[in-house]
């Protein structure tokens, strides 16, 4: 895939992005020319990250790293305003997040995961959105892009219960809606990426062979798969550019259909798109 430059000359922060669909939107960032700032809490899997970006895109212009724990405003302050050297920062991809395997349902998530989940996942975005229209006005920009990762289950339930972590992406999403429209007469444009179940190596070794496990998931799909990280990369690219220079305040479900789908067609399963990028 050749770069097309739909994000040349912007500086973009990418956080969550040692992996997943942090990790796949920094190479699509990379190859649409893109200088990009690559945060997470480990620095070894940042180290791969970075390896990676040059590997796949040996053209990318800047890619560098920065340890931050999101859930520190000290931290995201310093991984925002390090791009004031660059410029200053154009896009934030607040996606760093957790989902504890101790989450579950009123009764029994423990009051240490429910505020654990929340710190991250609802302060670690206002963290990010906070010190990014900062950014924005400090570098006198006139534009800017935020997306905050949300999710699927912010719009409808599940019977197998995260309890925190669903309401810390509904939190996201309430919160994303409230700042696009308080900051759209500066040009700051605020939107939640929700993506849908994905084909990640975690899920596939949680599942393993229980199939009654596995299809209770699958049957909800229209296409009948998973999706892949690569496929929420490409809505951020579209979230980043100035293609969506109109869309502000959506809640841009990345599900296949599976938040509006009752009945699910009958036949053989859709065959995904090859991750070509891990």
């Amino acid at each position: 895939m050749a770069t097309q430059g739909r994000l040349a000359g912007k500086n973009a922060i990418i956080t969550g992005g040692a992996g997943g669909i942090g990790l796949e939107t920094a190479i699509l960032f990379a190859r649409e020319g893109a200088n990009i700032l690559l945060a997470d809490i480990s620095e070894p899997a940042l180290a791969k990250a970075v390896a990676k970006v040059k590997e796949v895109v040996p053209t990318v212009k800047r890619v560098e790293t920065i340890r931050c724990d999101v859930s520190k405003e000290a931290d995201v302050q310093a991984m925002v305003e390090s791009q004031d050297s660059w410029g200053g920062m154009d896009v934030i991809f607040n996606n760093a997040g957790i989902m504890h395997a101790e989450d579950d349902d009123a009764v029994s998530t423990p009051e240490k995961i429910w505020d654990l989940t929340q710190s991250i996942n609802v302060k670690g975005v206002w963290f990010g959105c906070k010190h990014a229209v900062l950014s924005l006005r400090r570098n006198k920009k006139t534009k800017g892009s935020i997306i905050n990762t949300a999710s699927f289950v912010a719009v409808m339930g599940a019977a197998t219960p995260q309890l925190a972590y669903t309401a810390s992406k509904g939190a996201v999403l309430a919160m994303t809606r409230e700042l696009a429209i308080v900051h759209a007469r500066e040009g700051f444009r605020f939107n939640s990426l929700c993506p849908g179940p994905l084909n990640t190596p975690l899920l596939q070794d949680w599942l393993g062979d229980d199939q009654p496990k596995r299809f209770r998931r699958e049957v909800h799909f229209p296409s009948g798969r998973f999706g892949e990280a690569v496929e929420q990369a490409h809505a951020v690219v579209f979230l980043a550019s100035d293609e969506s220079s109109f869309v502000n305040g959506t809640d841009f479900l990345v599900d296949g259909g599976l938040s509006k789908a009752y009945v699910t067609p009958e036949g053989p399963a859709t065959v995904g798109p090859k991750n070509n990028a891990l």
